[in-house]
């Protein structure tokens, strides 16, 4: 501010604070909009709107934004959901429609706010950015939808909606995000969809889609990001998503009813670091040019009916890796596996392998977290490899041959899953397993009392002698 400004009679500087703080005030149709929206929340346990009183300028509240003078243009409000009293419960107020100046509405894991797709937020013109996710909208998606020819950005992840994705989302061709994830969506996916040329992000991932995966990739030269995964999609890859070779980094296509071979130009596409194929009906072997994938950290082909032999990729490193339950005869753990210096999540149960535990020596082991190697054929201790690290979450080795004392396993704080049921484990069953999760030593030839735990019989059953709750008393 001016320093003559404050050479002005006492009266007159007063005035002009006074109507400078009057400008910068939120509009009174604003704000009474809010307190109206506010008035339709039945409960807020952790007060997520307790800055939220009419003698407050509504500028400051908690969520809101005014980037025009005094006009509210943007309402962010995020529940937590590893805090259980974090959401908010009611529906959201028709009062939205009277913020002319809103361009974005952000109501995130607010968890219980239910209703209709809000009928207000059409009489927002200047509205860009929609993203109400992880809540209890529901009904079906209007038709009007299609009028909001501004958006830019529109995610209902995570909500109820049910019924089609109606065909009027072809007018929104400004959306670069469509994320429409976690509903109840069926039918099938749109052909109108490829009008969206702009898209840089697609999610139509745990709804129930069916019907073939659609041909028309090749109208999406921005796209990054796809999941499809959870619905009943059917059919091949169509040759059309070859066109996202040069950008697309995450394909996710998984947990679906897709059959065929893996086409063999999935192997251009240079910039992917996540591919997940798994829960499907695909069949004949992993393309050889698998092997310029030479970015992929994140990799799922598990539960289809994919034969040998699987090529040896030169990834620089790869974060998780499943190829369980298919028909691999891999012999041993793959050596550009085993030098993997960032891998965290590990799964190769019914794999084939054929092995000692002690000849598996990885590069490093402070970065795993999951190891799965069940059903195979593996030998020996896991305990020189187990004890080395303190950051293991879950372990399952069920079904092998494996042959140790159980006692001498360091069961670290971290450990939450542990399944060595059908091998050759020997010993006691040390106190420390009270702290996991799940626990499974059935069926090997344990021996002594069990320790007070809250797990099942099923957990015991087919030991030597073991003996106590849940099993019977020891003699």
């Amino acid at each position: 501010m001016n320093s003559s400004l404050f050479r002005l009679p006492f009266p007159l500087l007063f005035i002009f604070i006074f109507i400078v703080n009057l400008a910068s005030a939120c509009h009174v149709g604003d704000r009474n909009a809010l307190l109206a929206f506010k008035s339709a929340i039945t409960a807020d346990p952790s007060g997520l709107l307790s800055s939220w009183k009419s003698a407050v300028d509504c500028c400051t509240w908690a969520g809101v934004t005014c980037s025009v003078p005094n006009r509210v243009t943007s309402l962010s409000l995020y529940g937590q959901l590893d805090h259980p009293n974090a959401f908010l419960s009611g529906t959201i107020s028709n009062s939205l429609s009277n913020l002319p100046y809103l361009d974005s509405i952000y109501l995130i894991n607010l968890r219980n706010i239910s209703g209709p797709f809000p009928p207000s937020l059409f009489k927002l013109p200047k509205l860009l950015f929609i993203y109400i996710e992880n809540n209890k909208l529901s009904g079906q998606l209007p038709a009007a939808i299609g009028n909001m020819s501004q958006l830019e950005a529109l995610s209902l992840e995570g909500n109820r909606f049910t019924g089609p994705i109606p065909s009027s989302i072809s007018k929104l061709t400004r959306l670069t995000q469509l994320k429409l994830g976690s509903n109840l969506l069926t039918g099938s996916i749109p052909i109108g969809i490829q009008q969206l040329k702009s898209l840089t992000f697609l999610s139509l991932e745990r709804n129930r889609f069916a019907g073939p995966l659609p041909d028309f990739w090749g109208s999406f030269p921005e796209l990054r990001i796809l999941s499809l995964s959870h619905n009943k999609l059917t059919g091949k890859i169509p040759r059309s998503i070859s066109a996202l070779a040069a950008k697309l980094s995450y394909l996710e296509i998984g947990h679906n009813l897709l059959t065929g071979n893996i086409p063999d130009f999935l192997g251009t596409f240079r910039a992917l670091d996540t591919l997940d194929l798994s829960s499907n009906h695909f069949s004949g072997v992993v393309p050889k040019s698998f092997r310029n994938l030479t970015k992929i950290f994140n990799l799922d082909l598990s539960r289809n009916s994919l034969v040998d032999p699987f090529p040896e990729l030169f990834v620089k490193g790869i974060e998780s890796l499943d190829l369980s339950y298919n028909k691999f005869h891999l012999g041993k753990i793959p050596k550009w596996v085993t030098s993997s210096p960032i891998i965290y999540s590990l799964k190769l149960a019914k794999c084939g392998i054929k092995m000692k535990m002690e000849d598996w020596k990885p590069t490093q082991t402070y970065f795993y977290d999951y190891i799965d190697l069940s059903e195979n054929e593996i030998r020996g201790s896991p305990v020189g490899l187990l004890n080395r690290t303190d950051y293991l979450v879950g372990f399952w080795g069920s079904g092998n041959k494996l042959n140790f004392k159980l006692q001498d396993l360091r069961i670290v704080k971290r450990l939450k899953y542990l399944d060595l049921s059908r091998n050759q484990v020997s010993g006691k069953v040390p106190g420390a397993v009270v702290g996991l999760e799940k626990l499974n030593v059935s069926d090997n030839h344990l021996c002594g009392p069990i320790p007070a735990t809250k797990f099942p019989a099923t957990s015991f059953l087919g030991n030597d002698c073991l003996c106590g709750p849940p099993l019977p008393p020891c003699k």
